[in-house]
This record gives C-alpha cells, structure tokens and sequence, in this order.
C-alpha cells in the first residue's frame, strides 16, 4: 500500500503543484482546503503525513495542529510557511510539528523532507513482533530467531519495555540493533507518543548538537532562524540514538546532562527547557576500551548502562539462519513478485557455515541478490554472491581466490567492453547494460528496478530516456 499523504492549503495551484509532486513519487494524496476540512477528514482516514500551511482562511494551520496532535498524537505534520523569521515556524515545532519549510520551497528539500518523515513514520506504526510465535503473515517486521540466544533477548525486551530507564544495546553491525529499539519501542507506556530516531554517525558533529538540542538565530553562521530539536520535539516520547559510540565529547556532555537534570538548552540560548524523553542508545563499539582512550565519557557510560542489552552476532546462532532464511523469502518474494519456494540443502548448508561477518544485515543483501538472480523455484549455489559484494561463487572459499576471480572478470569484460566501445563512453555502455538487464529481470517494473539499482524512480527514467530504452525493454502499463 502507498503512503498517504494529506495536503492542507487554501490555495489552489499549491494543492495542485504538491498533489502531482507527490502523485509521481507513486504516494497517495488527499487534499483539504482549510483546517476545518481537514480535521473533518481525518475522523474518516489517518494519512501518514500531513503537509499544512500556517496562513488559511478559518482555522489557521496553528490551531488546526494543535487540535490534530490532541485527538493524533503520533501523527507527523509539516508546515509551510511563509513566516520563517518570525515566532510562527518555532511555534509550530513546540505544538509538535514534525519540521517546517519555509516559502517559496525548494522541491528537492521538500522531498527529501517527506521522504525522511514517511521513514519516521513507518517506524512507529510498523510492530516488531519479537515473540517466536503469532501470525507472521501480519506482522510485516519481525525479530526472527529461537536459539537460546535469542530467548534470553525475548525475556528481556518483556522485562525492560514497560520501565523508563534508559536502555544499552550493544552488538555488531547488523545484528538487529534498530529492530530492538523498536519493539521496546512499541511495547513500552510511550507507545502512543512519538518515536524518533537519530542517527549520531551520520550526521556531522557540528550539526548533530543542533539536531539534538536546537539553536536560536544566530547561534552559528546560517542559523537565520531559531529551531527545535529532537528533544523537545519529541517531549513525552522515545528517542533512539544510534551509534553513540561515535559522539562526540561535547555533545556526549550535553546526553548526560539530559539524562541527569531531564533539561536542555539551544545552542546560543540560556534558556533550561525542561523535557520528558526515554532514551534508547545502541552501538557497536567497545566502551569499556574507549573510556581510558579519552573517547567516551565514564559518567555518561554509567548512566547508560543501567539496563544493556548485547545482541548476538549471526555466528553464534547459527541454528537461526533457516528461519531467517524462510522470513527473507517471504518477504522477497512478495517485494520482487517472485515465487522461490526454498533453497537446495547445498545453498543452505554453505549459509549456515559462512562466518557473516555483517550478521544478518548481510545474510539479508546476500538473500536478496539470490532472489533476484534466482530463474527457478529454487536458490542454487551459484546464484549467490557472499562477502559484502564480492563477486564469489559459494565454491570459492578462500577470499584471495574470489578477489584474483573478480580481477579476471573484470579485465575480460573491460577488454569486451573496448572492442565495441570505438570511443564511446565505456560508463555509460555498463550503466545502459546492467540498467537493461536488471528490468528485464524485473519485467519492466520500474518501481522494483530502482529499488534495485538504488535509486529513485524518476531518475530511473531519465536514465531510461537518454539511452533509449523504452523501446528496448519490454514494458507493459500493469508492471510500471
């Protein structure tokens, strides 16, 4: 099912331009003209998201916000705004806006906005199950696993939910971190309220305080406006900070200040803001050696260890690997419209004893490239790519064999490419190639084609248009 979204806006070619921006990213829109209205709608349908602007005739975006976020509390809104300099934008977040954009919007910005909102979204609705039993045919996201391991998981998600301590997970890449956070998450008092996940190595630690805390104008160059942080922003619900082992010291101060004194304060500011957060951290370092390093604060340490929860890596329950396996195909094959009944007692036995050294993120990408180069009902040895990328056989065992296999592959397609190339641009002639095959493979629906190639529909066709490939792929209008 697509995402829906609700566009709020008295102005009519705003509705329109959104509507079809929205509509050619494949979601769902629905559109009112006031607050009114929109409110009116939303007793008949949630949508997903909810993109207002401040200024409308009646009820203005303001308090049509405030009486969403009494009767929704977990609904995500966006505000336009034509008022960014002034109190309006920031009056909006402490309402409980998701963000807001100010007017005229750069298209771009505002879909990589939607796009990061829909993901937040998702996140709070989607359920992780993490019990070992139910109907998985419900549950669309689920903690898979019955080996002991995994048990003592189970018993203590159930024992650390409904408490509001901070919670320690702690575990290699892959292991499941996120999946665990969620389902405290979604079993915790809190349930109802926000759930916001933060990213603390993907962000740049000049920028992570200011997402973490907020700022007020001027605190920093290109701060033109004040703006609030996840931690006010999500007042009264969990957050999730990822790879805290990455902080920096600064800002690992501040977290420990929030843990202590349940306060923050804007970057610029002095004003103490008192706030109501769970806090939820994961990473895959080791704190303990990063303490006497100068890396990680002791005292922080402390306060987050309270309640630790270390996740096995996929080596040390191996016996869980077949009924990942069997939740991977299903999801796969309902995802890339394929129908793979099993794996051959081969395939699966050089699953079970590949050391993954990316756990199940990894089991996952291998599984799926399997699917998707899979021409049966069932997954050959052959038609599986191990070691994070690198082209091997499952024959190929040692990695400095696979390597000296995927340098020859390499020189004898490069030396192919350049017989026919006659000076032509050699990138092109594989990005036309593997482009070409990847929607045959998915006959020709583009939507699962980009997903594939990892990127987005739209700048799918404009790849499709400059080499001329409509007419090349065999496309039909149900698959697109």
């Amino acid at each position: 099912m697509p995402d829906t979204i609700l566009i709020v806006d008295d102005d009519k070619s705003v509705r329109y331009s959104l509507e079809r921006m929205f509509e050619e990213r494949n979601l769902k829109v629905a559109t009112a003209r006031n607050g009114e209205e929109a409110l009116e709608g939303l007793k008949e349908k949630l949508p997903d998201l909810v993109v207002m602007d401040v200024k409308m005739s009646g009820m203005s975006g303001l308090e049509a916000l405030r009486e969403m976020r009494k009767l929704h509390p977990k609904l995500l809104v966006i505000i336009i705004t034509a008022y960014g300099t002034t109190d309006t934008a920031i009056e909006a977040m402490k309402l409980g806006a998701y963000d807001y954009i100010l007017k005229p919007f750069d298209i771009p910005r505002m879909w990589r906005l939607v796009e990061k909102a829909l993901q937040v979204n998702r996140m709070m609705k989607t359920v992780v199950a993490y019990e070992p039993r139910g109907d998985e045919e419900k549950i669309a996201e689920r903690i898979v696993g019955n080996s002991p391991e995994m048990q003592e998981i189970y018993k203590m998600i159930g024992q650390v939910a409904e408490s509001d301590v901070t919670v320690l997970l702690r575990g290699e890449s892959g292991t499941g971190k996120e999946l665990v956070s969620r389902a405290i998450y979604h079993h915790s008092l809190r349930s109802n309220r926000p759930f916001l996940p933060v990213n603390c190595a993907a962000i740049p630690d000049t920028l992570l305080e200011s997402e973490l805390f907020g700022h007020e104008k001027g605190a920093f160059t290109g701060a033109h406006t004040r703006r609030i942080g996840k931690f006010e922003q999500g007042n009264g619900g969990t957050i999730f900070l990822d790879e805290i082992g990455d902080m920096s010291l600064p800002t690992q101060a501040k977290i420990l200040r929030v843990l202590q004194e349940r306060e923050v304060q804007r970057l610029g500011g002095t004003e103490h803001l008192r706030v109501d957060v769970r806090l939820i951290v994961a990473t895959n370092k080791d704190l303990e050696k990063a303490i006497p390093e100068g890396r990680f604060r002791e005292d922080l340490y402390y306060r987050l260890n309270v309640l630790s929860l270390r996740l096995p890596s996929l080596r040390e329950r191996r016996e869980d690997i077949p009924g990942l396996v069997d939740y991977f195909l299903k999801r796969f094959n309902k995802d890339l419209r394929k129908n793979i009944v099993d794996l051959s007692p081969e395939t699966m036995q050089r699953l079970i004893s590949h050391p993954w050294p990316g756990n199940v993120r990894e089991l996952e990408n291998v599984l799926k490239r399997a699917c998707v180069l899979c021409k049966g009902s069932r997954i050959l040895p052959e038609e599986l790519l191990l070691d994070s990328g690198v082209a091997k056989r499952i024959g190929l065992e040692e990695g400095e064999k696979a390597e000296r296999r995927l340098d020859k592959l390499l020189d004898e397609v490069y030396r192919e490419i350049k017989k026919v190339s006659q000076g032509k641009n050699i990138i092109a002639l594989v990005e036309k190639a593997l482009i070409t095959r990847v929607l045959r493979e998915m006959k020709g629906n583009q939507i699962q084609a980009a997903k594939i190639l990892g990127i987005n529909r739209n700048t799918l066709r404009k790849r499709m248009e400059k080499f001329g490939l409509k007419k090349e792929v065999n496309i039909s209008q149900h698959c697109s």
